[in-house]
């Protein structure tokens, strides 16, 4: 909620009454974790546990307003490097000491400096919880507090005693089996508070140990986080399935997330529905508070601190998780090397490709895997084919039957399909007309399939059919289906077949295409200034020629060389606009290897270290420089307008690349977008915003929505409002939570690039 400053007094943080923009995120730091990185070498400081000494912020740290020192590197075997500012002399600049050793924060005086702000903060949001239940307590079933042992949910629990009378809530905590030890020890201390209290406490896990899952999925990564829904969701929901007595219960559950722990949590809204769980109620309830508030509340409060934070883990989620960062693997590697070699060495056994000694695990390569290619022993299950007006679906092995599964379809009347049965599986045959039809029909279709073939009762269906008319209890049983589609609500209809498909081909084009030289503006002033005689008349060297020649066929602007009919219309809309970079982030995207790599690798608003980058690139590149080439070139391309008009990315002062919600004003862009994506898959121009939006299919274009980092909120009123306006190339609708866009078949993305000639500002 509010800004803060470090005290030099108190050796605390200080909150003044100005809002932040921007937080940090501080944290106490801890004898232990000084020892643990080696700081020790540099000061001296009592090995006492009860107080924390300063704070660090990511890889900074702060002692009494003063920046002594910074982390750089590191990785799951190598410790982090240590840099200890220097003076202009190149002398270390050390704390001064009084005592010659550190001093530990004065809780209690930082503490009572912000007493009045920790109040406002306090009744705030107890005021926001209390109004939640009191709008909803007569409408829901249940209301329950998301507890993970972790700092956020304990200061939530905390707040929710606080506003809420007794008997009003329960807590249920979300065991993925692969927590922390020390969150374990948090979880059994408030169990026991809460049986003190009298207030129910539940422990949800799935009916998978973490190794079986890991076996039965291939380990989780960065794009594939099957481990989310199978061991925390849905265990959750059937777990409050169960208390409640009903299958459709509606619940309302209080949510420690904060809007500064991530970009993607900064666009939450205090209530939701269906967000965290489909069909159920959340409250963000200290959504704006920063972790300095937080940590504040803790210390004031004496809430019970979860000790993985004195060793020096800024977070206590999940002990080996895709999300981490390297540093941080390196300080849970060495507290908790035991736990972490399980994951380790199930990582090792189930890689099949040979990355070298050790750098599949340490640069990172496990947690970028995007499918089950490199899976050891795996074999694809299931296959399909449209050839000659037909799709043929072959299944070997099915693990469930599908004629369960197919009951889910009888909303769409009889299917003209057939089967024939072989002695590994069946295979399934269904004319392309069907498909064509109704595209909505034909995913789902394949997706009874890939269900039959890989579902390993993981209950994700089973929790997203609320009326309960599907169960694993005794094998597959669908009963009374009431056609809802619910269940095939899942990344490609199952998440072990999303998990586990091997691509059908792999692109094996060199991504690098620019090489150490990209284009700079000065380039295009002159090049749409001289048109085709800027070719006689540059100054570029060899190398700049290359590059820029490159860059101007593969969006686009030449054709042989030379200006073409599009450049022009670049060039008459204003070539530094932000459209006109939309127009041509597009054309990038489907010619240049580079720029898709950019766009199918990066997500929207993570940062991804240098480190990180390199050990993505290393899945397909051998070489060095070139892996250096592709990582500079992204700083250098978002000085053109791609990055200061269109906002595709920025570059961190730590050297880490951020891709970002793109500035699309103008719909038509959108609209351009949606026909490339149709023409590059092989010309289907019927499809669904939940195709568009699924990242995971393997497929030759890549949809506006990832290009542009825009989501089902933002895609919807886009969509609608180019059916209306634009009805010639376009109709969508969205009834039912089925959705249906369709391009006209008469139009191409020439005939949408037509649709700008009105637009002659020139630059």
């Amino acid at each position: 909620m509010y800004s803060y400053t470090y005290d030099t007094k108190t050796g605390g943080i200080l909150l003044n009454s100005s809002p932040t923009g921007f937080s940090k995120e501080p944290r106490p730091v801890y004898a232990a974790e000084l020892d643990l990185l080696g700081f020790d070498k540099y000061w001296k400081y009592d090995k006492q546990t009860e107080l924390p000494y300063m704070w660090s912020e990511a890889n900074t740290y702060w002692y009494r307003g003063v920046c002594i020192a910074k982390l750089k590197g590191g990785n799951l075997y190598t410790a982090p490097e240590i840099i200890i500012p220097k003076d202009e002399k190149g002398i270390p600049v050390l704390p001064e000491l009084d005592d010659g050793a550190l001093r530990p924060i004065d809780i209690q005086a930082m503490i009572k400096a912000n007493h009045d702000m920790l109040e406002i903060i306090e009744q705030t949001t107890a005021k926001k919880i209390l109004a939640i239940y009191e709008k909803y307590k007569d409408k829901l079933d249940l209301f329950h507090v998301a507890f993970s042992g972790g700092k956020d949910s304990a200061v939530l629990l905390d707040l929710v005693k606080k506003a809420l009378p007794k008997g009003s809530f329960v807590v249920v905590f979300g065991d993925t089996g692969m927590e922390f030890p020390d969150t374990y020890t948090v979880i059994e201390k408030t169990h026991q508070q809460c049986i003190e209290e009298k207030i129910p406490f539940f422990i949800a896990k799935s009916h998978f140990e973490p190794q079986e899952s890991w076996a039965l999925f291939g380990p989780p990564s960065r794009v594939l986080r099957w481990c989310c829904s199978v061991h925390k969701s849905t265990p959750q929901t059937l777990k409050l399935r169960s208390i409640t007595g009903k299958d459709d219960y509606t619940g309302l559950a209080f949510v420690g997330v904060r809007a500064h722990e991530s970009a993607t949590r900064a666009e939450y809204d205090y209530e939701n529905y269906g967000k965290k769980q489909k069909g159920q109620y959340s409250h963000n309830s200290i959504l704006e508070w920063t972790s300095a508030e937080v940590w504040l509340y803790i210390f004031a409060n004496d809430i019970l601190i979860n000790e993985a934070y004195k060793k020096g883990n800024s977070r206590a989620g999940c002990l080996f998780c895709p999300m981490s960062v390297k540093k941080a693997d390196y300080i849970k590697y060495e507290i908790y090397r035991n736990e972490i070699n399980k994951y380790v060495d199930l990582i090792k056994k189930s890689n099949g490709r040979d990355f070298g000694e050790n750098t599949y695990i340490t640069d990172g390569g496990w947690v970028s895997r995007r499918s089950g290619r490199d899976l050891i022993d795996n074999t694809m299950n299931y296959t399909e084919t449209l050839k000659n007006g037909k799709l043929t679906i072959t299944v070997n092995k099915p693990k469930t039957d599908w004629q369960e599964w197919i009951k889910t379809l009888g909303g769409f009347g009889d299917i003209p399909y057939s089967v024939k049965k072989h002695s590994d599986g069946f295979t399934v045959y269904l004319s392309e007309e069907c498909i064509k039809a109704n595209p909505t029909f034909g995913k789902l279709f394949k997706q009874v399939f890939r269900k039959s073939a890989y579902c390993v009762h993981c209950g994700v269906c089973e929790t997203n059919c609320s009326l309960g008319h599907l169960k694993f209890d005794s094998g597959l049983k669908i009963t009374n289906c009431e056609h809802c589609l619910k269940c095939h609500d899942i990344e490609d209809g199952c998440l072990a077949y999303n998990s586990l498909r091997i691509p059908a081909e792999e692109k094996t084009m060199s991504i690098n295409c620019f090489d150490s030289v990209l284009p700079k503006n000065d380039w295009f002033i002159r090049f749409f200034e001289n048109k085709d005689d800027f070719w006689s008349s540059h100054s570029l060297g060899p190398n700049q020629i290359k590059t820029f020649k490159r860059f101007l066929k593969d969006s686009g602007l030449t054709e042989r060389n030379k200006f073409t009919p599009f450049a022009e219309l670049m060039n008459k809309i204003g070539w530094n606009r932000e459209k006109t970079w939309g127009i041509l982030l597009i054309n990038l995207v489907a010619n240049n290897p580079q720029f898709r790599w950019y766009v199918t690798k990066l997500e929207i608003g993570r940062c991804y270290s240098r480190d990180s980058v390199f050990s993505m690139l290393f899945e397909n590149i051998n070489s060095k420089n070139v892996v250096k080439f592709v990582y500079s070139a992204f700083g250098k391309l978002i000085e053109l307008p791609l990055g200061t008009a269109l906002h595709f990315g920025h570059v961190t002062e730590e050297g880490e690349l951020v891709r970002t919600k793109c500035s699309v004003s103008d719909p038509r862009v959108i609209l351009y977008g949606l026909f490339v994506f149709a023409e590059k898959c092989n010309n289907y121009k019927e499809f669904t915003l939940s195709t568009l939006l699924n990242d995971s299919i393997d497929r030759d274009g890549v949809s506006p929505t990832r290009i542009f980092g825009l989501d089902r909120d933002e895609m919807t009123p886009i969509l609608l409002g180019l059916s209306a306006k634009y009805p010639e190339f376009i109709t969508a609708s969205f009834t039912h939570d089925l959705d249906k866009i369709t391009l006209a078949d008469n139009k191409t993305s020439a005939d949408v690039l037509a649709l700008f000639r009105g637009d002659t500002e020139n630059v």
